[in-house]
C-alpha cells in the first residue's frame, strides 16, 4: 500500500461531474503488454505506451524472473486534463479536502487499470503508479519477501524517470529524508520482523517510520553494494527466498546489525545521495509496431464504464452502459460489464445471460467465456458441466496467464469428484500465476481434502498463512488449517497412505497403517428430483469429518433441517454486503439470514441436501 495515497474506498457521493457530458475523440494504442486509451492525440498515446513499455523492460532487465514476463495486459486510460480524470477516479477522492491524484493503479482478478493525467505538473506524476506497479511485479515473491524490502523496493522505484534513451532510478524521497532526520529510527531487528499484521505497517504514526526507513535502507544497500562491488542485498534475497527467518538472513547477509544501523543513520544525515542511470537505448522496443485505432464514442464509453464499475461509481457506470447499449446493442465490452454488475447485485441468472451474449458476440473473449462458465456453475446441479468445462478451457487457451480460469476449472472437477489429479495441477498453475492469492491456496487445499490428502492440504494452508495480507485472511486460513489438523488428529490418511490398502505393514517401521473411512450420518445422493428453497436464519451449524456440514434454517413458519456430505460443493454467494475475505461455512454461517436451495433426500430424519446458500444482510 502506498501510504501517501489512500486505498480504494467504497464510499458514495452525489457527484456533479458527469462521466459522459461531452463526446470526445478517443484513440487506442496497443502493444502486447499495454493498451493505452486516450482522449489526447495518437502521438501522446504512443508516448505514454512507450513509457510503460520501458518501465516493464526495466523490471525485466533487473529482475528477469519477475512477473513482467507473464503479466496480463494492462489497460492505461490516459486523460488529457484533471476534469476528465475526475469523472473516472474513485469518488472518495472528490470529497472536500481529499488528496489530489495524478494517477491511480487498480488491480482486479480480471484485469488491471492505470488511470493517469497528462496535464499533471508534479515532478514525479507517475510516482503512485510506479509504486503500485512495483508491488505488482514483485507479487510472485510475496510468499517469502519480507515486507520491509517489498515496500523499500516500491519506494525506491516510485521516482523513476524515463527518458528517450535513459532511465533514472533511485532518486531520493525528500519528505522521507526530512522525516527520518527528525524522528527516531526503528531498530533494524524490529524493521526486519514487521509483517502485514504489525502496527508498524497499519498505524499512521508508526507506518510513516516503517515506509521511510524501508526506503532508506533499500537505497543505502543498493548504493553501497554497487559502489563497493558487494552483493549483500542479493545474498539476503536468496536467503529469504529459501524461507530463512528474515532476521537470521539479515544477520548472515549484512553482518553486525548495530554497525548497519549506525551506517544507515549516517547515510540518512549525509548531504548527498546517488542515483542510478540505465541506458534504454538498446531496449527491444519499436514504436512503429504499436497499433493505433480510432475508437467510436460507444467503444470508449464502454471501457470507461468498466473502470467506473471497478471503482464503485456504479450509478454513473450504469448511465454510460445504457447509452452505449442504446447506440450499439452488440457492444461486447458493455455486455461483459453488465454481466459483472448483475453478478455483483446477486442476480446470477441475469449475469449468465449477459455473459452468454458476450461470448456469442466475441468467442475470443477470455473474460466472457470465464464468467459465462462460473455463472453456469451456480446452478449446483451442473447438468451443463460439459459446456462449463469447454468455456473454462477456452478461457485458458485464449489467455494462458489468467489464473482464475485454472482455479475455477479445478473447482468444477472437485465439485464433480472427477479428474482430481488434473484439478490439483490446475490449482498449482493458478498459484504459480498468482502466488499472492490466498484464495487459490485455500481452493487448492480443498481439492487436496477432496482427494483425502490431508497432510498435503495442511502444508498448503501453512504457506497460505505466510501469504495472508490481512488479519481477516489470516483468520480464515487459521480456521481452515485447524479443521484439517482436527481431521488428521482423528486418524485421517496422510498423502503417503493413499496408495496403501486399508491395512498394510510398513516394512521400514513395522507399524500398522490404518486408513480411516468416514462414517456418514446421512446418504450422499445425486442432486436430482425436486428442489426446494428455505428462507430464514441459519442455526445449529455442525461440521464433522471429512467435510460434512449440518444446520437448520429457522423462520417464523417452520424449521428446515439440512446437510451436505461435502461442504466444498455448496454454491455460496452473498447479497447486500461484501465479505472481508473467503468465508468458512463451519465458522461463519451461524446467525446469518439466508436463502438456501436444497434437494429432497431419502433420509426422512432431515429435509434435504444443501445445493446453494445465499447469505444476506
Amino acid at each position: 500500500m502506498f501510504r501517501h495515497f489512500a486505498p480504494l474506498c467504497f464510499l458514495w457521493f452525489s457527484l456533479s461531474a458527469s462521466a459522459f457530458a461531452t463526446p470526445e475523440q478517443w484513440v487506442q494504442v496497443s502493444s502486447p503488454h499495454f493498451t493505452v486509451i486516450t482522449n489526447s492525440s495518437d502521438v501522446q498515446g504512443r508516448h505514454v505506451l512507450d513509457q510503460f513499455e520501458r518501465m516493464r523492460w526495466l523490471f525485466q532487465t533487473l529482475f528477469p524472473r519477475g512477473k513482467a514476463a507473464q503479466q496480463l495486459p494492462i489497460v492505461v486510460i490516459a486523460v488529457r486534463n484533471q476534469k476528465t480524470f475526475q469523472t473516472l477516479e474513485p469518488a472518495a477522492y472528490l470529497a472536500k479536502g481529499a488528496l489530489n491524484l495524478d494517477g491511480y493503479f487498480l488491480q482486479t482478478p480480471d484485469r488491471s487499470y492505470i488511470l493517469v493525467r497528462l496535464d499533471a505538473q508534479d515532478e514525479h506524476p507517475f510516482a503512485a503508479i510506479y509504486h503500485e506497479y512495483t508491488h505488482f511485479q514483485f507479487s510472485d515473491a510475496l510468499e517469502w519477501m519480507p515486507l520491509w524490502l517489498n515496500e523499500g523496493f516500491a519506494e525506491f522505484f516510485q521516482n523513476t524517470e524515463i527518458r528517450k534513451k535513459d532511465v533514472f532510478l533511485g532518486e531520493t524521497n525528500a519528505d522521507d529524508i526530512l522525516y527520518l532526520r527528525s524522528n527516531r529510527l526503528l531498530p533494524l531487528e524490529t524493521l526486519f520482523k514487521v509483517d502485514a499484521q504489525s502496527p508498524y505497517y497499519h498505524e499512521e504514526n508508526k507506518g510513516s517510520v516503517f515506509y521511510a526507513e524501508s526506503w532508506a535502507l533499500t537505497h543505502y544497500l543498493e548504493v553501497t553494494d554497487h559502489g563497493q562491488k558487494t552483493n549483500r542485498l542479493d545474498d539476503y534475497l536468496k536467503r529469504v527466498a529459501r524461507h530463512e527467518d528474515a532476521l537470521v538472513a539479515a544477520q548472515a547477509a549484512f553482518g553486525d546489525l548495530k554497525k548497519l544501523q549506525s551506517s544507515l543513520d549516517s547515510y540518512i544525515r549525509s548531504s548527498s545521495y546517488k542515483q542510478f542511470v540505465l541506458s534504454s537505448a538498446a531496449a527491444p522496443l519499436d514504436e512503429a509496431s504499436y497499433k493505433s485505432t480510432a475508437l467510436t464514442q460507444p467503444q470508449a464509453d464502454a471501457v470507461r464504464a468498466d473502470l467506473l464499475v471497478n471503482v464503485q461509481r456504479t450509478q454513473e457506470a450504469r448511465a454510460l452502459l445504457d447509452a452505449v447499449l442504446k447506440s450499439d446493442p452488440d457492444n461486447e465490452q458493455a455486455c461483459e460489464t453488465m454481466g459483472y454488475l448483475a453478478l455483483r447485485d446477486g442476480n446470477r441468472e441475469e449475469a449468465r445471460k449477459w455473459f452468454e451474449k458476450a461470448v456469442k458476440l466475441n468467442a475470443q473473449s477470455y473474460l466472457a467465456n470465464y464468467y459465462f462458465a462460473i455463472m453456469s456453475m451456480g446452478s449446483g446441479v451442473l447438468q451443463n458441466h460439459q459446456q462449463i468445462e469447454a468455456s473454462l478451457r477456452a478461457a485458458i487457451q485464449l489467455n494462458p496467464a489468467f489464473a482464475p480460469a485454472y482455479d475455477q476449472l479445478a473447482s468444477l472437477f472437485a465439485m464433480r469428484h472427477e479428474n482430481l489429479d488434473e484439478a490439483h495441477m490446475l490449482n498449482i498453475q493458478a498459484i504459480q500465476l498468482d502466488p499472492a492469492s490466498v484464495h487459490y491456496r485455500l481452493n487448492a487445499a480443498s481439492v487436496l481434502m477432496t482427494m483425502s490428502r490431508y497432510t498435503d492440504a495442511a502444508a498448503v494452508l501453512r504457506i497460505a498463512l505466510k501469504v495472508a495480507k490481512t488479519p481477516g485472511e489470516s483468520t480464515i486460513v487459521e480456521s481452515r488449517l485447524k479443521e484439517v489438523e482436527d481431521i488428521l488428529a482423528l486418524g485421517a490418511p496422510s498423502s503417503r497412505m493413499l496408495t496403501a490398502p486399508a491395512t498394510q505393514v510398513n516394512a521400514q517401521s513395522a507399524e500398522k497403517i490404518v486408513v480411516v473411512k468416514p462414517v456418514l450420518k446421512h446418504p450422499t445422493e445425486p442432486l436430482g428430483g425436486p428442489v426446494y428453497q428455505a428462507l430464514g436464519v441459519i442455526r445449529n451449524v455442525q461440521c464433522s469429518y471429512p467435510a460434512v456440514i449440518e444446520f437448520q434454517v429457522i423462520s417464523a413458519k417452520k424449521t428446515v433441517s439440512l446437510y451436505s456430505n461435502n461442504l466444498f460443493k455448496i454454491d455460496l454467494s452473498v447479497l447486500g454486503f461484501t465479505p472481508n475475505g473467503d468465508m468458512s461455512p463451519c465458522r461463519d454461517f451461524e446467525g446469518f439470514k439466508a436463502q438456501v436451495k436444497y434437494a429432497a433426500s431419502s433420509d426422512k430424519t432431515v429435509d434435504g441436501q444443501i445445493i446453494a446458500v445465499v447469505l444476506m444482510k
